[in-house]
């Protein structure tokens, strides 16, 4: 089978490996001409990692980045709003925090070794004609995967950018271990420092995109803020010579009714990104890039599709509404929800039920209240990964 892979991201660069290694022919064409990783700090949860052991790649990548055992969130006065541990759900549950770089480069160079992979490759429109597609200039291919991210133009959904983004500052620091460390003030401010390994650390500062300019002029300012919250991050905060060495990040929230059409499908970010509050990105585009190949190998394009659309449905559309519901609690410059916030998580935070839901949640395996956690030996694309984790 000839497939052909727009985009060489997470989910772009596991697909391709995934699909190779099952047996098809693949192309990958991306569009920077030098690819590589752009932003600071992710978090690599249970489903991401189990993807990246069944690709080989986990125990490599793992050195490189920081083992969390928690995620805390506190108000700006010292009131615990979140106090997750993997710990309480499955005792090997653990997450990996790592700059984008490392997965990056880990995943691109897989590719590069094992399929063809052409860069600076702008692709403008698809073309289909009759039982191949073609991208560009470039095919025939019997599929087309689409992984060119939120902005792609190449795939039919809605897309809308969230009003709030973040600053990010990667920093030389070992002062933050085993968490991932917030504060909060209300809606409108949310600080939080995340491990990365390597000695580094991500800080990042919730701001409206129509803030960054007064931000930018009240840099000092800023940082008395930051250094109020918490005065662990000064070491930090000094190594922040200016505005200009910080990183502004805006997020789009990407709407598809169906993810595939004929002989085109479409999975990461560019089928259905969303704002970072619950930290999946990375780890949905490998489970999709894991879930595809598995799909395509069993039937048919056009019936593996249909069967891929029905394999990810409920998880990602969970993980979907949950992100737009929650952002506007930590994202907003609503006074209300920032006290519903405050006076609902504690409560929930304390309940054991709800407490190992929130945690399934951080783990990336909820499918919501009522329904039971996603359990990732259950999907024919993961057994193996599962079993190669736990060898």
């Amino acid at each position: 089978m000839r497939v052909g892979i727009v985009g060489c991201g997470t989910a772009g660069a596991a697909a391709a490996i995934l699909l190779a290694r099952a047996g098809c022919e693949v192309t990958v064409l991306e569009r920077v001409e030098k690819p590589g990783a752009v932003g600071a700090g992710i978090i690599l949860q249970p489903t991401g990692q189990a993807v990246l052991a069944r690709l080989g790649l986990l125990d490599e990548i793992a050195a490189k980045g920081a083992r969390l055992d928690r995620l805390f969130l506190r108000t700006r006065e010292g009131r615990t709003l979140v106090d997750l541990h993997y710990a309480r759900c499955d005792r090997s549950w653990f997450g990996l925090g790592i700059h984008r770089g490392a997965l990056f480069e880990a995943l691109y160079r897989t590719a590069c070794a094992e399929v063809r992979v052409h860069t600076g490759v702008a692709i403008e429109a698809l073309r289909h004609e009759g039982e191949v597609v073609y991208a560009g200039d470039h095919g025939p291919f019997d599929l087309v995967v689409l992984a060119d991210g939120a902005s792609s133009t190449l795939r039919d959904a809605k897309v809308s950018l969230y009003p709030w983004g973040a600053l990010w500052f990667v920093a030389k620091t070992e002062a933050f271990a085993g968490e991932l460390y917030q504060v909060a003030e209300r809606a409108r401010k949310l600080y939080g420092i995340l491990p990365t390994g390597q000695g580094l650390a991500s800080l990042f500062w919730s701001l409206p995109a129509d803030g960054l300019d007064a931000w930018r002029a009240d840099f000092a300012g800023w940082k008395r803020d930051v250094l109020a919250m918490d005065p662990r991050a000064a070491p930090v905060l000094d190594q922040i010579a200016g505005p200009e060495a910080v990183t502004f990040a805006r997020y789009r929230d990407v709407r598809m009714g169906r993810w595939h059409d004929g002989r085109v499908v479409t999975i990461g970010d560019a089928a259905h990104a969303t704002s970072p509050q619950l930290g999946q990105g990375a780890n949905l585009a490998l489970v999709d890039a894991l879930v595809l190949a598995a799909c395509v190998t069993a039937a048919p394009v056009p019936e593996a599709l249909a069967l891929y659309q029905r394999q990810r449905a409920e998880h990602l559309r969970h993980y979907q509404r949950m992100t737009r519901v929650l952002t506007p609690f930590f994202q907003s410059h609503s006074s209300l929800l920032g006290w519903l916030r405050d006076w609902t998580f504690p409560i929930a935070n304390a309940l054991p039920p709800l407490n190992k839901h929130m945690v399934r949640t951080m783990a990336g395996v909820s499918l919501g209240m009522v329904a039971r956690p996603l359990a990732l030996s259950s999907l024919p694309a993961t057994r193996v990964a599962i079993a190669d984790k736990s060898a």
